[in-house]
Order: C-alpha cells, then structure tokens, then sequence
C-alpha cells in the first residue's frame, strides 16, 4: 500500500484492500491494443519503442528503459533505453548491485515502487550513482514495474519523468494491467537477442582460432612437402611415406581451417558481395581454383577434365566469392570421390546466365537424403559417406555465396556410380537482397 508521507512508495493493487479501480473506455482500449500488438515485435527495442509511444496517454514519461536481474539476483544491468530527450548518462550496459537498494525489495517482494522526488531520494541514497546520473538527466520522479514470468521477477521496467509527484497509485495499475503480456513479450525478445549474441561472439572467437590456426598449420605441411621431396636429403622409402602422410594430415586441417574461416566470414556478415563487370569465369574463377587444388586432386589419383566453352565467359560476379564456392564443390568432389576416379568440372553460359558444375565418379548419395546436402554441419548418413571425414561446412558456405549472387545450387546423383554439384548464376546480377 502507498505510504504518501515517504518518498518511496510501494503500491500493491492486487493487495491493497481497496482493489483495482474499473477501466474507463479509453483505458481499455488502449490497454487492449497494447497487449494485441506488444507480442508481435521483433526485438527489445521494438517492444519498449512501441510502449513508450503508445501509452503515454495512460502513463506519462519522458524516459522509459528495461534492465534484466542478473547473476542470481546480485546485480541488475541495463538493456534499453527510450527517451524525450539528450543526452542520455544512465546507458544501456549499465549495471549496479541490488544488495541493499529500494531496487532489491520490488525484485524480492514483486511489488512496483513509486519514488516520487529523486533528489529527496538521493539525499536519503547518497550512494546511489544510478539515481546521480537521472537526476544530471533531469529526472525527477520514477515508476518502477517488475517484470515477472511465472512467479519469477526477471528484470524491471522504469518509467520516468522530469517533473517530481508524477506517478500515483493509478499508474500502477495501469502499467500492472499490461505487466503480464509484456514480461513475456520482452522475455522473449531478451532471450532471441542474448542467442543472437552468443552466436556472433561464437562466430568471432571461431574465426579468430581459425585464422591464428591457418599460418602455422600451412606451414607445416609445406615443410613436410619439401622434406618428403628431398630437398634436404634423401629419405628412407619408411620415411618419405610417414612424412607424405603427416602432409596429408595437415592438408585436411588447412581445409577444415579454410571451411571455418568462411563459415565465420558469412556468418558475421563480414562476407559481402563486391561485384564485377565482364569477369573471364574460366579464366578468373576456374582455373585458379583448380590451380590451388591440384595437388589435393593429384594425391587422390583422380583423373580431371574439364569443358568450357570455345569463346570466354564474360559474368557479374564476385570472383573472390566464387572461386570459394568452386573450391568448396571440387573439394567435395575429391573428399567424396572415388581414389582414381573421374572428376569432371564443366562451365555452360546462356544470355541469362552462367552454370558451373563438377562432376566425380563415386558412391554418391541417397534421393532421400538430398534434403540435407546445403545444410550447415549436415552430413549424410550412409555408412560409405560418413566414413570420410568432412565437416558438412563447405557446401553451406557454397550455397551461402551462391544465394548473395542471386543464384541457386542443385545436386543429382546416382547412387554408387556419381555425384553431381552445380550452381547457377544469373547475369546480369541485378538488385539483390540478403536471404
């Protein structure tokens, strides 16, 4: 119940022996629309964007923010702040124990707390920094509503206002009128934005390993290389063939690094598209790809052809891009392909667009498994395929760059004869969009 000769107020309605005052027509229609809408925004800043513009006829405020309890109920941090005016000093990031604060009774009892005249508080609260930085702001009165999901108080919302007496009993009700929908609406939007920040420092760390890990392991194998051909003397034929399979190792390790690399690029939205006018496919995308992996197609014994048209390929495109998405489908080929087997890489053009394909002899894969090719981490389930190491990365990183150029990727095989990969680019690129 309020206690009107503090400068703290907690107001419990459900509690309070005078109960919940009836809603007037317009209160609850705006109420109604609220709780109708609030569900349906895409993120936080959506959600607090949409109530501070929404119910300021119901619940004044020049300043609205969000903050989440964290480390069990010892601290609580700041995710998002709307307000009338700059510059905002209380940002988001920031955070402040609980422990002994007014704070710490509306997360223990679940109970709202009004305080009605900031600088008297902060005469009684000298130590309060949150409550110095609003006040520098201009705030002179606040609402805080806990946010609660399950009987769980997962954070608070603060509204606040630069004149002092704003908030009454009243506003309390309101704000408790829409707690429900909206703790789980900003639950929601808090718990995909927490993922989507997992995910990006994920991505982060995995192309800084990635990176740190491509040098050395490079070099390595082509130390092993210039020893198993003898450049410092010769070896024993026991010798040469443990050095050629250590070469053959670290090789794997430079590809599985290479996959990662990419991955993390295209993840983190690093991986953009630069494109490029009249580029010689054959020559600016094909052949330097199957330059680098020759000797990857060499140690397979695998027999390559090629078939290209008589008169250059002149594409939009980005060549980086694709010579990454080549190398990964000749890789495939290779990995997947039989050891002295045909791998055949085949480039046909139309006016609208230019195909590049790369065949290889090998077991090939089910119909009903074709669903999964393209799919990050996917790999197939035979035991033929899974036998062979790989990483399910290359293809979703083709299909990824693929998709940035407008284009498309297909597969077809015959199980246990050949395997087939191809992509599609349309020309010209025209306007794109990221998928």
């Amino acid at each position: 119940m309020a206690d009107t000769q503090s400068t703290i107020s907690y107001v419990d309605p459900y509690r309070d022996s005078r109960g919940m005052a009836p809603l007037s027509q317009q209160e609850r229609a705006v109420l109604r629309a609220v709780n109708q809408r609030i569900a349906a925004k895409p993120g936080l800043a959506a959600v607090i964007d949409y109530l501070f513009e929404e119910t300021q006829a119901l619940i004044p405020c020049d300043r609205i923010s969000v903050a989440f309890v964290e480390e069990d109920g010892e601290r609580v941090t700041s995710q998002f702040t709307r307000a009338a005016y700059e510059p905002l000093l209380l940002r988001t990031g920031y955070s402040g124990d609980l422990n002994g604060s007014s704070l710490g009774e509306v997360l223990r009892s679940g109970i709202p707390r009004i305080i009605s005249d900031l600088e008297r508080y902060q005469a009684e609260h000298p130590r309060s920094r949150s409550t110095r930085l609003l006040l520098k702001e201009g705030v002179r009165s606040s609402l805080t509503c806990p946010l609660e999901v399950e009987g769980r108080v997962l954070g608070f919302v603060f509204r606040s206002s630069r004149q002092p007496g704003v908030y009454t009993r009243r506003h309390v009700e309101l704000q408790v009128s829409i707690a429900e929908r909206l703790s789980q609406a900003v639950e929601k939007a808090w718990r995909i934005e927490q993922l989507q920040q997992a995910n990006r420092a994920y991505f982060e760390l995995l192309g800084f390993v990635a990176h740190e890990l491509k040098s050395p392991v490079a070099s390595l194998v082509m130390d092993a290389r210039l020893l198993s051909q003898g450049y410092l003397g010769e070896l024993e034929p026991q010798q040469q063939a443990k050095i050629e399979r250590m070469a053959q190792k670290g090789e794997y390790l430079v590809d599985l690094i290479r996959e990662y690399l990419d991955l993390s690029q295209l993840e983190s939205g690093d991986l953009v598209l630069h494109l490029q006018h009249n580029v010689p496919f054959e020559d600016n995308v094909i052949s330097p790809t199957l330059e680098l992996l020759r000797t990857q197609i060499e140690a397979a014994s695998m027999r390559l052809t090629t078939d290209f048209p008589l008169t250059p390929t002149l594409v939009e495109c980005d060549p980086g891009l694709l010579r990454i998405a080549v190398a990964n489908f000749i890789s495939n080929a290779v990995k997947y392909g039989n050891p002295d087997g045909a791998l055949r890489v085949t480039v046909t053009s139309a006016p609208d667009q230019v195909r590049a394909s790369v065949w290889n002899e090998g077991p090939g894969f089910p119909p009903e498994q074709r669903h999964q090719l393209f799919r990050k981490f996917s790999r197939l389930a035979t035991p033929e395929l899974k036998a062979r190491k790989g990483t399910g990365l290359g293809l979703y990183n083709t299909w990824r760059i693929v998709r940035l150029h407008g284009g498309r990727v297909t597969a077809e095989s015959k199980p246990g004869a050949w395997a087939e990969f191809t992509f599609t680019i349309p020309q010209p690129i025209g306007p794109l969009e990221e998928p």
